[in-house]
């Protein structure tokens, strides 16, 4: 008798913060993973730890996503390899602060190579498959920065306001396809990503510890709205606020308070 086959969640910036969080909770439900990043000695030790910690079957795949063709090459590899993907996690991201203009055209550049780019490349490849089987989940990971403008963050705030506002799309011209859609927007989080920003900026070192959220929490949340269906997910009491008061306060105010925030921190 033939056994069920697992289902499989290809998980992107696995490497380290929330995809490697969002990697172990997948395995952790019993998912096969495909591990991607550029780093291929982290994505092998994690999917040796996985392998080892949850029993699933779990494989390392280096690609550099935000280059022309990398996400091609990866649904390439994965038809060869007959390995349909029930599960799409888009949590590849690169994170610059500073101001506009103390930042060279390259660098905004890279932000939209792979924030933008790079995931809706990986869209384009696997979304058509998995609408054709009736069945998938799709998480992307924005950020709370989709909702507001944030001085010192421009680039990178407009890049996840291009994630929300496509995943919201796509929730729409999905419906009755089997085929679901989240994005997951969560604050300042402890990740690698933040202590090397930090590291360059004054204003990131004096954030207060409070609104510094837990990886793992992101991460089950994040899993459990990409299980459920749920569009947009924002974790944390606090975010969830700050989007609500967002909502109702007018753009020009938004702004203000922002422009505010960033010169009182320096």
């Amino acid at each position: 008798m033939a056994t069920a086959r697992r289902p499989v969640a290809l998980v992107t910036g696995a490497s380290s913060g929330i995809g490697e969080a969002l990697a172990h909770r997948f395995a952790r439900a019993g998912h096969d993973l495909v591990l991607v990043a550029r780093s291929a000695d982290k994505l092998q030790a994690l999917a040796a730890t996985l392998r080892q910690q949850h029993g699933v079957r779990a494989s390392a795949v280096p690609a550099d996503l935000s280059q022309p063709g990398a996400a091609a090459d990866l649904a390439a590899a994965m038809k060869r390899a007959r390995r349909p993907i029930d599960v799409l996690v888009n949590s590849a991201g690169v994170l610059a602060h500073g101001p506009f203009t103390g930042m060279g055209a390259a660098r905004h550049q890279q932000l939209i190579d792979l924030n933008i780019s790079g995931l809706t490349a990986l869209l384009a490849q696997f979304l058509p498959g998995m609408v054709a089987r009736g069945s998938g989940r799709v998480l992307n990971v924005a950020s709370i920065a989709a909702f507001q403008p944030v001085p010192s963050l421009a680039t990178y705030a407009a890049t996840k306001a291009y994630v929300l506002s496509l995943t919201e799309s796509l929730s729409e011209e999905l419906k009755g396809s089997g085929v679901s859609i989240t994005a997951l927007c969560p604050g300042i989080t402890a990740t690698h990503m933040l202590e090397a920003a930090s590291a360059a900026s004054t204003e990131l070192q004096r954030l207060p510890g409070f609104l510094v959220g837990s990886v793992d929490d992101v991460a089950d949340q994040g899993f459990a709205a990409c299980m459920a269906g749920t569009v947009v997910c924002v974790p944390g009491a606090i975010n969830r606020a700050t989007v609500a008061a967002g909502g109702v306060t007018p753009r020009w105010l938004l702004r203000r308070i922002s422009g505010s925030l960033v010169r009182r921190m320096k």
